[in-house]
């Protein structure tokens, strides 16, 4: 974030404070409960969103080195990257080109050819075939230059490895991030690892998960026991970046430092929340990030992966270890505490009842997010 970025929002969050005010949208807006429950909603979402989208798959450090692959799944497309010996990255459809069968089925590794284990075609890591067994005998009309794997379009940026399952519509990578990729190179998430990840089946919408990461006014509440008292109460500011959103948290501290000081850092006094749309999070706090990577499976179930990154160099440290489990642990514990909240929601939602949810003017940011959701809907 740039320096007159963090003293602008700083001043905002200080102004708004001292005027007892929350930051206040335009009015109160409803949202029907059947956006949260509908299964030809959550069909039209997979094909016109989660599909169409760029999608974090993995962090660059997961294809270390090259030959590397890793084996995912998102919006229920089995996925395979790969990184040649080249060095660049790729994605492919992980199934072979012959049957269908699931090409590979080990987590993680390093190859220089996969080969499928119901009939042995072999494909090299850039994707493209290499050979099968009595090739020239069953196949010989066929160009084996066609026969490569089912290849997706894939971008390496700010550090992670970036899939669109569906890119007929020639979506733009660079256009579609432009508005927020000054933030995430300042980052410089490609020089972070994975130092602890937790995986977790949500009985909630995904869209109920991104929105309680989008306001404040639930923090002296449901947090009350962990994070609330080291937060102000229902005080935040959120900015539209194209059709992503940066969120600021600010800690109790920042009204009591020196913004006049060289050293002063927002991220000293604040939580900032960036929403990659459609359902990519990445909480930013002082020394690292924590990426929040939600996989929708239905309408009222989202499995999500919380990681924790932080510098390598912080990792050496000899008590690095413990250190960053526990900073790991209250992370999920406060997390914990939104999931619980949204699978209680949804259980309400699933009840059938001709009933929407209230959106008060300081939770302005969540209709700008649905209403995003529905003007993709919309095409």
């Amino acid at each position: 974030m740039k320096r007159q970025d963090e003293l602008g929002l700083s001043e905002e969050l200080l102004q708004l404070k001292n005027a007892n005010s929350a930051f206040l949208g335009d009015g109160v807006a409803l949202q029907s409960y059947d956006h949260y429950r509908s299964d030809k909603r959550f069909a039209d979402e997979n094909n016109k969103i989660f599909r169409r989208l760029p999608h974090a798959v993995a962090h660059s450090g997961a294809l270390a080195g090259s030959n590397a692959f890793l084996r995912a799944e998102y919006a229920g497309v089995p996925l395979l990257l790969s990184r040649d010996d080249q060095g660049r990255a790729h994605a492919f459809v992980n199934a072979c080109r012959h049957r269908g069968m699931q090409l590979v089925e080990k987590q993680a590794g390093c190859v220089k050819r996969f080969t499928c284990p119901y009939h042995a075609w072999s494909y090299g890591t850039d994707g493209g075939f290499m050979a099968a067994p009595h090739f020239d005998q069953g196949f010989a009309e066929l160009d084996k230059a066609e026969l490569g794997l089912r290849r997706l379009e894939c971008a390496e940026r700010f550090g992670f490895v970036w899939v669109t399952i569906d890119s007929s519509d020639d979506l733009q990578f660079d256009e579609h991030f432009a508005p927020i990729a000054d933030d995430f190179e300042a980052l410089k998430i490609a020089g972070l690892v994975v130092v602890e990840e937790t995986v977790l089946d949500i009985k909630a919408n995904w869209k109920l998960l991104v929105e309680g990461g989008l306001e404040a006014y639930h923090f002296k509440v449901a947090h009350r026991n962990t994070i609330g008292p080291f937060f102000e109460n229902n005080l935040s500011t959120f900015q539209v970046l194209g059709e992503h959103l940066r969120s600021v948290l600010p800690r109790t501290s920042l009204a009591e430092t020196d913004r006049t000081d060289a050293a002063f850092r927002l991220l000293d006094h604040a939580n900032i929340l960036y929403l990659m749309f459609p359902n990519t999070q990445f909480l930013v706090q002082q020394d690292h990030v924590v990426w929040i990577q939600a996989n929708p499976r239905a309408a009222g179930r989202t499995e999500l992966r919380v990681r924790t990154l932080a510098p390598a160099e912080a990792t050496e440290r000899e008590d690095a270890g413990a250190y960053w489990e526990k900073n790991h642990r209250i992370t999920c514990a406060t997390l914990a505490e939104d999931f619980a909240i949204a699978e209680g929601i949804q259980r309400s939602v699933n009840a059938g009842l001709d009933q929407s949810m209230i959106f008060g003017r300081f939770e302005s940011a969540l209709g700008v997010f649905n209403d995003t959701v529905k003007r993709c809907l919309a095409g």
